[in-house]
């Protein structure tokens, strides 16, 4: 028979890789426009800065002053046209106003067909995360199958597959609370 540790599953494993899949359904939430101001909606933008893209966040400082307002405070005055031409060009759909070396994004109010687009957006990175946790499940299974074939006892190998079903489930049931929240979030005027 063999060794009792070498059929061991590694539950802290499985349960890093299912948190790795919440993180990104969350890094992904943020970065969908609710009507609300956030610094992350400026993040991916890059800016020709000294003759190379750099993120707006390192030319100057972006702030939220209201829930429906941006400011990018440019700290070099010959780079202000610069970040106010990367905004534009952005896709961000925001119409950038100067005043001085800031830069005011005012975020408009979300139509209600747009709401429910994002709705669903958001439902679509809920299935993704889903499926992430599944697949990290199935890797679980996996080696409990593998720990079978080695000598593990029945008892055993039932044990670590609710162990494994329940880490599942529990991680399933935060992705839909995530959801459930975003989508609130979105559908909220």
């Amino acid at each position: 028979m063999a060794d009792e540790n070498d059929l061991d599953i590694d539950l802290d494993d499985l349960k890093r890789r299912m948190e790795g899949a919440m993180n990104n359904l969350n890094h992904e939430f943020a970065s969908l426009r609710t009507g609300r101001a956030s610094a992350s909606m400026v993040e991916p933008i890059m800016v020709d800065a000294y003759g190379s893209p750099t993120p707006i966040n390192q030319i100057g400082t972006v702030n939220v002053p209201e829930p429906r307002m941006v400011t990018i405070n440019v700290w070099d005055k010959a780079l202000v046209g610069k970040a106010e031409k990367a905004i534009r060009e952005s896709g961000l759909g925001i119409n950038p106003q100067l005043n001085g070396t800031i830069i005011m994004l005012p975020i408009p109010e979300l139509n209600e067909e747009r709401r429910r687009e994002l709705t669903r957006v958001a439902a679509q990175y809920a299935e993704h995360a889903r499926v992430a946790v599944r697949n990290v499940r199935r890797d679980g299974m996996d080696q409990i199958k593998k720990a079978k074939a080695a000598g593990m006892a029945e008892d055993d190998q039932k044990l670590w597959t609710e162990e494994v079903q329940a880490l599942t489930d529990e991680y399933i049931s935060v992705v839909d609370k995530a959801l459930e929240a975003k989508q609130q979030e979105i559908m909220q005027v």
